[in-house]
This record gives structure tokens, sequence and C-alpha cells, in this order.
């Protein structure tokens, strides 16, 4: 149990059966060990300490999937551009990404399948709580507004490009290559320029 203990603590909470087996034990002590009741199962193949309700929603994210990019609805949160803490996680994957493995009971969210061409555009590091995770930056975070605009509410599409209009961090020739990547650049002009020129 102690070792047990410890490979789910070095490992942030949440351990993968390989970190396991890595340490000695085997498949079939760890379907004992979830049997048993001393760990739970998150995800196939990933397990935290039983009964573990403290670990941070952003260390599943960081562990259970690593490679998505924290986008749209809470990346608008994250930049101050919207109030409202999402009570789910938007994240982008590429579109290739298997459906079986965003399947996580312990984490709502909502996720968006990017073409792999524009799935790193705007990709940059942030801090979440102490945890870093990928999100994309400010400019792909408005290009994407205009992208899933009818996915969105219309008072949060306009708060986030007022704030973003007023932002003094905003880099507006990213934000215009972007939209052009993305083909969203006229849509966009039309407004930023408006909200620019006041």
């Amino acid at each position: 149990m102690e070792t047990v203990k410890n490979i789910i603590k070095n490992n942030g909470g949440i351990a993968k059966t390989a970190d396991f087996v890595a340490e000695g034990l085997t498949n079939y002590d760890v379907a004992n060990l979830c049997k048993e009741g001393y760990v739970d199962r998150v995800r196939h193949g990933y397990y935290q300490l039983a009964g573990q309700d403290d670990i941070k929603e952003e260390q599943v994210l960081a562990s259970l999937l690593p490679e998505s990019i924290v986008c749209v609805e809470s990346a608008l949160f994250y930049y101050g551009y919207n109030d409202f803490a999402p009570r789910q996680w938007s994240i982008a994957v590429p579109r290739t990404f298997s459906r079986t493995k965003l399947k996580i009971n312990s984490l709502a969210t909502k996720v968006y399948f990017v073409q792999p061409a524009l799935f790193e555009l705007g990709r940059t590091i942030g801090d979440f709580n102490g945890i870093q995770l990928a999100v994309y930056d400010r400019e792909r975070t408005i290009c994407d507004c205009f992208k899933y605009r009818t996915k969105m509410d219309n008072e949060m599409f306009n708060k986030a490009l007022n704030t973003y209009a007023a932002d003094t961090k905003k880099n507006l020739s990213n934000l215009s290559s972007y939209a052009k990547e993305m083909r969203v650049y006229k849509k966009l002009m039309n407004v930023m320029e408006v909200l620019l020129n006041g």
C-alpha cells in the first residue's frame, strides 16, 4: 500500500498502469487493489487513491488529456474576457483524436475537434491554479469566438470582443494572421474595426 500511495503521489494524484508496473507491481495487483477498494479507476488504465476527492480538475486534465488545449469558453475565462467560470472545461483536440480517451467520469468537458493543420496555431502554456496546461493565446481565442459563433452565448461573445479590444496585451498582427488562416478574417475585421476605432 505504501508503494501504491507513493506511486500515485509522485504522479500528481493519478497514476497509469505502466507507473505501477515500473515499480514491480503486476496488472493483476492493480486489478486487485481496485477490487479491494484501495484505488479507484479514473479511466481505463488510470487510477487514483480511493476516496481521493481533492484532486484538482486541472490535474485530471493534465494527467489524462495532456494532448488537449484549453480553448473557447475556458480560455476566455482564463484571460478575464468572461466573468463566469464555465461549468465544463472547453478543450481542443485534433480531429483524429480517439473519442474513448475523452470519457472521464470526474471531469465535465466540452470538446472541440480541430483540423490538424490548425491545432497548434496560437498554442501557449498557462498556469491554472499552479498546474501548467496548454491554452490557446488571446488572439486564437478571439478567432475561435468567430469560428464557433453559433455555439456561443451572445453576451459572452460581445463581452469577449470588447474586453479584448481594451486589453493592453493584445497583438493585432497575430490576430489578423490567425484570422486569415482560420478563414474568419472578413467577419472578424468588420467587428474589430468598429471596436478598435470606436
